[in-house]
């Protein structure tokens, strides 16, 4: 936690649009748990040269006691944290940067009130989420196991099969299954959606059977030591449409094609632009609205995102998800993702079922 703090420390002098911070101020929780080991609901950190200090309430008195990493000086503090902020800042006029991205208009304008004029805020964007953004040995161990424990689950929900079942009784069955295999949480609320439902890239599980000769998407993922996975599959329950076919053959392409766009180097639009094209000269261009992907770690999306609204730049380090899909309104809908490491020879694929396109009862 010192070496991460160390490096936004670094970041400092690019603040404020490359003018320059003296401290940081992070109140996003992801990222105060990112620096701090703090998994609670109510927790600032201050970050500068030579300040690391860490605010919470009283709720979180013993919590953050076992969690915050020794190098932050705790501060037991109202529930309205800034309030103990400014006597802990040096002294003379100074550049304090905040996240703008995570903080409210609302917590903007208190936090210019309990200042001094002496002390002048500025735009940071998000520091933090940059350096998320490259994973740790032991960041990337703890994605791969949420990812195998997972995979695990879903197998099982195969092996048990789908035709009769409804698809809220599979998205619970596999949520059941991961939290039976040690996840402590989901990444989110699990999509089954067979046939035209399919179509809707986050349909949410209804109390309808799955029927036979239909396309089913499951997208689901698991949530370890504070880590998350993600991956989608779709599954066929018997005889498909031709139509059907040509499509799932041209997501696994385009997929392909995505994946071997993900190196370092390349923008998260050139990335996207791979699969994209894939799609669209097999006439399915307004069929794909969605991004190619987005990184995941701490929170189940994060940077760098693949898109093409992208400005992000992948780089070696990065776990992200390629995850096109075809989705045609009143008929069906295809996605295909997988959860990759970003390394120099390329895409180290975390996601261990099949992709080629498999029938269950």
């Amino acid at each position: 936690m010192t070496d991460r703090a160390d490096r936004l420390v670094a970041e400092l002098d690019e603040m404020g649009d490359g003018t320059g911070a003296d401290l940081v101020l992070v109140t996003s929780l992801p990222n105060v748990r990112y620096l701090t080991g703090y998994t609670g609901s109510n927790g600032v950190a201050l970050v500068g040269p030579e300040t690391r200090v860490f605010f919470t309430d009283f709720r979180y008195q013993e919590q953050s006691a076992v969690e915050v990493d020794p190098s932050f000086q705790r501060r037991i503090e109202k529930l309205d944290l800034l309030e103990g902020l400014s006597e802990l800042l040096p002294a003379g006029d100074l550049r304090l940067a905040f996240e703008d991205g995570a903080m409210t208009v609302r917590s903007n304008a208190r936090l210019r009130e309990l200042l001094s004029d002496r002390v002048k805020l500025v735009a940071a964007g998000d520091p933090v989420q940059r350096l998320r953004a490259i994973k740790e040995p032991g960041e990337l161990a703890r994605i791969r196991a949420a990812t195998e424990l997972a995979d695990d689950a879903v197998r099982e929900i195969m092996e048990q099969g789908l035709t009769g079942r409804t698809e809220r009784e599979v998205a619970q069955a596999l949520e059941d299954g991961m939290r039976r295999r040690g996840a402590q949480g989901i990444s989110f609320d699990s999509i089954v959606a067979s046939g035209a439902h399919g179509a809707l890239p986050h349909a949410s599980p209804r109390d309808v059977p799955i029927e036979r000769d239909q396309l089913v998407v499951i997208d689901w993922g698991a949530g370890l030591d504070g880590y998350y996975s993600d991956c989608t599959r779709t599954l066929a329950t018997g005889e498909l449409s031709e139509q059907e076919k040509i499509a799932y053959d041209v997501v696994r392409e385009a997929q392909l094609a995505g994946l071997r766009a993900v190196a370092p180097g390349v923008s998260g639009r050139d990335a996207d632009t791979a699969a994209r094209s894939v799609i669209e000269k097999a006439g399915h261009g307004e069929h794909f609205g969605h991004g190619l992907g987005h990184g995941v770690g701490i929170e189940v999306h994060e940077a760098p995102r693949l898109s093409q609204q992208s400005d992000s730049t992948i780089e070696q380090g990065n776990v992200v998800t390629v995850e096109p899909g075809v989705y045609v309104p009143g008929a069906f809908g295809i996605r295909i993702e997988d959860l990759v490491y970003v390394t120099s020879e390329g895409p180290e694929i975390l996601t261990s079922v099949p992709k080629e396109l498999i029938t269950v009862g």
